[in-house]
């Protein structure tokens, strides 16, 4: 896919997003939805159920995310917008758990965050830009089955463990 049709895929996922709010949410404020690209080009969008009990409210990417999975491809990109009382699109960025199952993509996955300058614009970062310190990169043998991500390299530790033990004990590290 060249630059060009991936800015239109971008574009077109957006709107698609913006799309479902309107229509699933006619009138209402305070309501979001999620949108992802597959890596056939198949665009997936959901929104999260009210709950009663705030503590079992999921996040709008589940539906996409478990479209892909179902349909066994890969995730391009994610967006989730927020319609505020103004009726402005906002956009937001993935919580934290939403980029540990982007993760699972690889760190080339495109991931929608505000532009700097104005929140109802999109600024495309990868996943990888959006986490440069992956906890996972510590684990290599569990990284190694999840694409593109790196391990980080093995380092001394800041302290000789017999020289930290001394002081914890009283003792002398020699």
């Amino acid at each position: 896919m060249d630059t060009e049709q991936r800015e239109s895929r971008l574009e077109a996922l957006v709107q698609a997003c913006v799309d479902l709010i309107e229509w699933r949410f006619q009138g209402e404020v305070d309501r979001g939805a999620a949108a992802m690209l597959l890596a056939d080009g198949t665009i997936i969008t959901g929104t999260s159920p009210t709950a009663l009990n705030a503590a079992v409210e999921v996040c709008h990417e589940i539906e996409p995310f478990c479209a892909a999975y179902r349909l066994d491809l890969a995730v391009v990109a994610s967006v989730c917008l927020h319609r505020d009382p103004a009726g402005r699109f906002l956009v937001l960025s993935p919580c934290g758990v939403c980029r540990e199952r982007l993760a699972v993509h690889g760190p080339e996955v495109l991931a929608a965050v505000p532009d700097s300058g104005d929140l109802t614009k999109v600024a495309w970062v990868s996943l990888g830009d959006l986490l440069p310190h992956y906890w996972l990169a510590a684990f290599p043998q569990e990284l190694a089955s999840m694409s593109g991500w790196k391990t980080v390299p093995a380092t001394p530790p800041l302290v000789a463990p017999n020289a930290a033990e001394a002081r914890l004990t009283g003792g002398s590290s020699a």
